[in-house]
């Protein structure tokens, strides 16, 4: 059956689009590349983590897009979708789909890899597209290691294995120079960053990467020692966080 699909299509198929989001609130953002605009305009077939934050996204930055007519698949943390129904039936229908992400880039921290990697076992092309990455560019202004770096994604919620992981994190990122990048959902920012004053040693360099691209933008990296003089109050912010 994977054969016979393979087969059809290389003759008449559709393309998945990786497709960004802003970062930021402000979607008048005039750094939204080109590439992104034409292909929302072109594009009537979305799978998206949010539908109704999806759908006024798209309105804003394209407004003359029709949302009636197009159509949304949600497939956040909590959704099932179908892939074969919901997917390839547009794909082999010569019909392309976006993947859009909730903010930042698709598949980085984020549930859609398991599409991606449904239309790779297909030989569906997969055309990712240029966007801003909380991750990388929280990297790059760190002054941190960008030559060998590793996402662990969102530490362990449980107090005793969230200070035994950043233990871990920060023996690895000593032992091999290695930068260590890490998130957490922004209602427990605060948490988190109180265990990692406790748990990390004072000249452990931590960097705290805050509203990345708005107008509220902040990151600084300093000692454990320095952080324990500030004080910090990240609460519902989105945040990156690397230690060195």
């Amino acid at each position: 059956m994977k054969h016979a699909i393979r087969l059809y299509l290389h003759l008449n198929k559709g393309k998945l689009y990786l497709i960004p989001t802003i970062l930021g609130v402000n979607t008048e953002d005039k750094t939204l590349p080109l590439n992104i605009i034409n292909h929302i305009r072109n594009i009537n077939i979305f799978i998206v983590e949010n539908v109704r934050t999806a759908r006024r996204y798209i309105k804003k930055i394209y407004p003359e897009k029709d949302i009636n007519t197009t159509t949304f698949y949600a497939f956040g943390k909590y959704n099932n979708l179908d892939l074969e129904k919901d997917f390839l039936t547009h794909i082999l229908n010569n019909e392309s789909v976006g993947l859009l992400s909730e903010a930042g880039l698709p598949c980085i921290a984020d549930p859609g890899s398991k599409v991606v990697e449904y239309a790779q076992m297909l030989e569906i092309d997969v055309v990712p597209l240029v966007g801003p990455s909380s991750i990388m560019l929280a990297l790059m202004a760190s002054g941190m290691n960008g030559q060998n770096f590793a996402f662990s994604g969102y530490l362990p919620i449980e107090k005793n294995k969230r200070i035994r992981t950043i233990r871990n994190l920060e023996k690895l990122a000593k032992r091999t120079g290695q930068t260590q990048i890490f998130m957490e959902t922004p209602y427990r920012n605060n948490q988190l960053i109180t265990a990692i004053l406790k748990t990390c040693n004072q000249n452990t360099q931590l960097c705290v990467a805050t509203d990345i691209t708005t107008s509220f933008e902040k990151i600084k990296t300093k000692t454990i020692m320095q952080w324990k003089e500030e004080k910090i109050d990240i609460h519902k912010k989105p945040a990156i966080f690397l230690i060195s």
